[in-house]
């Protein structure tokens, strides 16, 4: 009895170093490489005229004493967020409600799916001229082309998780007398949710992307404009700096809608687990 009690506390000694082991590897392997592109960087700086992280540091200050348009580095980015934020919240409550009637009602996806597959099918780029023409170059129009850009991922997914909901929940609910809306509100959101955000963290990575191309229309505020300027000026420090905000805020939206994925639906994080 002794022994078999020590093996199942030896095992448990060996899973708990397994697991801190991995827990270190994932947490070092990301600085190595991040390490690893600075010296690539220095290296091919030393040796082109390509500039140095030194280089791009020395423009972020200079423009943070020599705004462009009234605003720094920081200022330009708060902006473009600021346009995907009021596209983001136009696009998650008109996708998601259209993404659950497409998904529950089998009237209404054979009415509006093909209208929505030849919608989506436009590159978002592709309406950017119809927009300008229409509302000109100003805020409308920006927010119009994220909108556009982004809407998508929300309708499909929403609208894929609510068609996979599996039958015997919707029978069970059939069992206690459920009517439809509260099968839909109790059984079939709740089921879908890990697919919505889904849909919700792609959404936010489209409206980051094409929120910078729209940026490029004519001279304006926000991190695309800063690329324009930059090209136009053939300030390559500019660019990279632009560029290395652009993957940061990327990045940390990534972690942000991440976590409040994980904290909505706390059962896909025991999923992983396994």
């Amino acid at each position: 009895m002794s022994n078999n009690k020590s093996d199942i506390i030896n095992a448990n000694v060996a899973r708990k170093n397994f697991a801190v082991s991995v827990n270190f590897t994932s947490a070092i392997i990301p600085v190595i490489s991040i390490l690893v592109l600075m010296l690539l960087w220095i290296i091919i700086a030393s040796s082109t005229e390509f500039p140095s992280p030194k280089d791009v540091w020395d423009r972020i200050v200079f423009l943070s004493q020599r705004p462009i348009r009234g605003l720094n580095i920081f200022g330009h980015t708060w902006v473009s967020l600021k346009r995907i934020f009021a596209a983001l919240i136009i696009d998650w409550t008109f996708g998601i409600a259209f993404g659950i009637l497409i998904g529950w009602n089998k009237t209404c996806k054979a009415l509006f799916t093909p209208l929505f597959n030849a919608f989506r099918a436009v590159p978002p780029l592709a309406w950017i001229p119809l927009i300008t023409l229409w509302f000109g170059t100003g805020e409308m129009s920006k927010i119009l082309v994220v909108i556009i850009g982004s809407l998508a991922p929300v309708v499909i997914n929403t609208q894929a998780g609510i068609s996979s909901v599996e039958q015997l929940y919707l029978d069970v609910g059939t069992i206690f007398n459920a009517s439809e809306r509260q099968k839909l509100l109790q059984v079939a959101i709740p089921s879908a949710l890990d697919a919505i955000f889904a849909g919700i963290r792609t959404s936010t990575s489209a409206a980051w992307m094409v929120v910078l191309a729209a940026e490029m229309l004519g001279p304006s505020s926000g991190v695309g404009s800063l690329i324009v300027r930059g090209m136009s000026s053939i300030d390559m420090p500019l660019i990279l700096a632009s560029m290395i905000a652009i993957g940061l805020v990327g990045a940390l939206l990534a972690i942000v809608t991440q976590f409040a994925e994980r904290l909505i639906c706390p059962w896909i994080r025991k999923k992983e687990s396994f």
